[in-house]
């Protein structure tokens, strides 16, 4: 068999098959990008909660110290949409592979930096300030990152394989996640003393070798062929961000309000109902986050599944399973959350990450590409997906945490209000066009 296929309409340009050498050093580009990416992300999450109030605020009251810390990392999801934008539009103008090599350089960079920070005790305020900054970078990198990892993918691809390739993205954050989890879990082994003196800086500078991997695997990565074919034709190209918001805002609102029911599932089960079966519930902490690194890790082999169906099937009848699943589960999941049995809680945790969130997030990738021509496919794609992120992973679990307390510590009103925001993702859905058999140089024209 031909290791190269025919592209879309031009005879003339060829990509290669995901059998390829090509192809996989592509997709392994993808996946490996984006696991670093995620577990520097994340890695700062974890960090946030477990050291940075003890190290970074020590000036502050307790309270006012962990809250301190916790904006710092919401910080970091505030600027995952700037990032979009910024690195879609050098992604759309100059080419996706030189922003990709770009955008893992500054995360590995700033994630390094964190970990050799001095704390406060012998800087004062420019500690903290300085985190605050490393932390705006790790986030206008992660907001380039997904995009860009995603195009190579999808763009190098055969049409009928688009979905199964841009998942490769897709299964790299909950892989980096895992990873994360699991070296915080290594170091936190020390005596509390040296953890907090130096255990916690080992992870966050092994990040430099982790990028120092990636990078050598994405130097070998070819430009995207739909680029090239692009930059062929001799016209004029506007501003992609302008271009997006003027001539596609139906997308942009409606492709966020559809993602925004995956990240509500990660936000919901992976953040705040980490903190409330532990905090409220008494449930065992180093088991809790075992049954989170595996549910994480079914997370990948559902997105998996998902991406490859919707190749078969199509994106939207995959993610409308996930969409409707969550409607309907909503409140039992709630129910289960209530019981305060550890086994039960796994089974929630698994099917809310495992099928639910994996079914929508599958096909994501393929779908965002697939809303907007070449011309602004990155920053299109990268504008829906981190405000996706940003709204519901990021707000979330401070909504949920409210809405607990105005039903009286109950959880019946979380239900309602999350199986609220998978119907209208729902409806969201119905307004737009299914991809899987779009000609994608054919929206170029």
């Amino acid at each position: 068999m031909s290791n190269t296929v025919k592209h879309e309409q031009d005879p003339g340009l060829r990509v290669p098959s995901l059998s390829s050498p090509e192809m996989r050093r592509i997709l392994a580009s993808s996946f490996l990008g984006s696991a670093i990416e995620f577990y520097d992300f994340i890695l700062y999450a974890t960090a946030a909660s477990l050291v940075f109030n003890k190290i970074f605020f020590t000036n502050l009251t307790p309270g006012v110290a962990i809250f301190a810390s916790f904006a710092t990392l919401a910080v970091g999801y505030l600027a995952r949409p700037l990032g979009g934008i910024v690195f879609g539009h050098f992604g759309d103008k100059i080419g996706r592979k030189g922003v990709l090599i770009t955008s893992m350089a500054m995360m590995g960079g700033a994630s390094t930096l964190i970990g050799l920070l001095p704390p406060t005790a012998q800087v004062g305020m420019l500690a903290p300030i300085a985190l605050i900054i490393l932390r705006v970078v790790q986030g206008l990198a992660v907001g380039g990152e997904w995009g860009g990892a995603m195009l190579m993918a999808l763009e190098h691809a055969p049409k009928e394989r688009r979905g199964f390739a841009a998942s490769f993205a897709n299964m790299g954050g909950p892989a980096g996640a895992v990873l994360a989890t699991l070296a915080v879990s290594a170091v936190s082994l020390l005596p509390n003393e040296q953890f907090l003196a130096w255990g916690w800086r080992i992870p966050f500078i092994l990040s430099i070798a982790l990028v120092g991997i990636g990078l050598v695997i994405r130097l070998k990565v070819t430009e995207s062929p739909l680029f090239l074919s692009l930059e062929q034709k001799a016209e004029e190209r506007k501003t992609p961000i302008r271009e997006v918001l003027t001539r596609y805002p139906k997308s942009v609102v409606r492709g966020t309000l559809v993602g925004m029911s995956s990240y509500t599932v990660q936000g919901l089960m992976t953040v705040w109902a980490i903190s409330f079966v532990v905090d409220d519930l008494g449930m065992d902490r180093t088991s809790v986050l075992n049954i989170k690194a595996i549910g994480a890790a079914l997370t990948v082999v559902g997105i998996w599944f998902a991406a490859r169906y919707s190749d078969k099937y199509g994106r939207r009848p995959v993610m409308m399973v996930g969409i409707l699943a969550g409607a309907l589960l909503a409140l039992p999941i709630m129910f289960m959350l209530e019981l305060g049995q550890l086994w039960i809680f796994a089974i929630a945790l698994f099917i809310a990450n495992g099928i639910i969130q994996a079914s929508i997030f599958g096909p994501f990738g393929a779908f965002t590409a697939e809303l907007f021509p070449t011309r602004i496919r990155y920053t299109g794609a990268s504008l829906v997906y981190q405000l996706s992120s940003t709204v519901g992973a990021g707000f979330t679990p401070m909504i949920v945490a409210g809405l607990v307390l105005v039903a009286g510590g109950n959880l019946w009103l979380v239900g309602v209000v999350w199986a609220a925001t998978f119907i209208i993702a729902a409806l969201a859905m119905r307004g737009m066009k299914e991809g899987k058999d779009a000609d994608l140089e054919a929206q170029d024209i």
